[in-house]
């Protein structure tokens, strides 16, 4: 069994000798010499990311102004950070939108325009004090104008992410960025081989206190990042960095259609080969990487899985889903990654990074926990109506009417022998149908495209498919898609009634 120490690196590191490779070639060394021997060989494997990484933040500290004032608001270029700290610290998010510009601009924006040199106009409101006795503050300044400016980032550089997909009729703006209605395209996200923490699953070398490549600069893991779910392969971190030493190459803003502001971050970590287990966790390949592509055409928290894959899948450009070969887009930068994977190399390399030893382990057992919800939900099953009217589509357009007129009901669920929905006709279809001299069956004017929910589904998903989709009515159907029920603006609009 070869074994080193992190001491021992990093008098190699000193002294010029150390043999530094990146997570990819890491892979090929091991093909190579095999376990044992890249263990003897490689002493520190570099891994880099660059993707979108919401949760993350600027803490600052603008300094006293005279007369001094104890922040209550703040806003830096219309976006507002959080200020309840202390007189002058604040706390902008990244993904805070603009009051003025909305989703367009954000916290992000910000960060990068600080970053890029460029002044930020500050607008800061108080209560007053005696002894900070200023009510209203506006001012610009610069980041060398800023005490501090640390990015406090809350979760970054998953250890991998679902890929997601989209089996609704519209197009989804999402933080996975715009997903074609009927499985049109499969968005992901993640370095695969390249990737942190799937280079070191186990979090053997990667703890509280891990010197890492942060933006361009050296910072620090401080912790797991919030949502750590090592147990199922989603390990997160925790960062903080000074933004004043950063590059603009490695953070930089964007603003997702119909989702909004996001900060693009660069964040890559060494990992000492101190044993043959960790050469071999540091051999992982995009094949080895598995993850699940999710259906977000379902806006509940729990989206089905349409069906396992790999990023080699992922990255080849195409997936199979349901027999049709889907195209696959990245929503993070793998030229970027390997870029900083590269530059963490040189910066070990010629003695300008040394590797640290982490003060404690992340945890290897969590699992996150969905929210604590203490009021009851409302489901389809609870606003519904029981009572609906069905037609089989043999029936004539004159069947309808009748059934309408006698039922004083404005939609009929065409149904097949088996009482399988078919399609939707409404009072307008045979109004129409009559107008233009149409007497045929019921299934040459029906909608055969129809909207449905299910009973057990929340009734602010059924009222969001109803309002985006321009309808008045769903039938309710079960798994096996017999009509059950059927739900109306009208129910939305009584259970709003009583909650209000």
């Amino acid at each position: 069994m070869v074994e080193k120490s992190v001491q021992e690196i990093n008098n190699k590191i000193k002294d010029g000798s150390v043999n530094v490779v990146t997570a990819e070639e890491m892979v090929g060394i091991v093909e190579e010499l095999g376990v044992e021997g890249a263990t003897r060989e490689v002493d520190v494997v570099t891994t880099g990311t660059f993707g979108a990484m919401c949760s993350s933040g600027l803490m600052f500290n603008l300094g006293h102004s005279e007369p001094p004032i104890k922040i209550q608001k703040v806003w830096l270029n219309d976006v507002e950070a959080y200020s309840g700290l202390a007189a002058v610290d604040a706390y902008l998010g990244a993904a805070q939108i603009s009051d003025t510009r909305g989703i367009e601009y954000g916290g992000a924006h910000v960060i990068e325009d600080l970053l890029r040199g460029k002044e930020i106009n500050v607008h800061a409101t108080s209560y007053g004090t005696d002894c900070y006795p200023r009510k209203v503050l506006d001012t610009t300044l610069t980041l060398e104008d800023l005490n501090e400016a640390i990015l406090l980032n809350p979760r970054n550089a998953y250890q991998k992410y679902a890929a997601a997909t989209n089996s609704s009729k519209r197009i989804l703006h999402t933080y996975m960025g715009e997903l074609l209605p009927k499985f049109g395209n499969v968005t992901y996200s993640g370095a695969g081989v390249l990737s942190p923490l799937s280079n070191d699953p186990d979090y053997d070398t990667i703890g509280l206190g891990t010197r890492i490549f942060m933006g361009g600069a050296q910072g620090y893991v401080i912790g797991n990042g919030t949502q750590h779910s090592p147990t199922n392969g989603f390990g997160t971190l925790m960062l903080k960095g000074d933004l004043k030493e950063m590059s603009s190459d490695y953070v930089r803003a964007a603003s997702f259609t119909g989702y909004g502001s996001t900060l693009y971050m660069g964040i890559g970590i060494p990992i000492p080969v101190l044993n043959e287990k960790i050469a071999k966790a540091t051999a992982v390949t995009d094949t080895d990487i598995i993850t699940e592509i999710l259906d977000y055409g379902a806006g509940s928290r729990d989206k089905p899985v349409i069906r396992k894959v790999n990023y080699s899948e992922l990255r080849s450009g195409t997936v199979d889903i349901y027999e049709k070969k889907t195209p696959t887009s990245s929503m993070s930068s793998f030229k970027n990654a390997r870029k900083i994977a590269n530059e963490l190399k040189e910066w070990v390399k010629h003695g300008k990074f040394f590797i640290s030893t982490p003060a404690e382990r992340l945890s290897k057992t969590d699992v996150v926990k969905p929210m604590k919800q203490t009021h009851a939900i409302p489901l389809v099953k609870d606003v519904m109506s029981d009572f609906f009217v069905t037609i089989e589509g043999k029936h004539t357009v004159r069947e309808a009417a009748k059934k309408i007129w006698e039922n004083s009901f404005n939609h009929l669920a065409v149904v097949s022998d088996s009482g399988e929905l078919l399609g939707i006709v409404t009072a307008w279809d045979v109004s129409k149908a009559v107008a233009e001299n149409i007497f045929d069956s019921v299934d040459s004017i029906m909608t055969k495209k129809v909207l449905t929910c299910t009973p057990n589904e929340p009734v602010d998903l059924a009222a969001r498919r109803l309002d985006t989709n321009g309808v008045s009515a769903m039938p309710v159907i079960d798994s096996e898609r017999h009509v059950v029920g059927i739900i109306t603006s009208d129910n939305i609009s009584k259970l709003l009634a009583r909650r209000y």
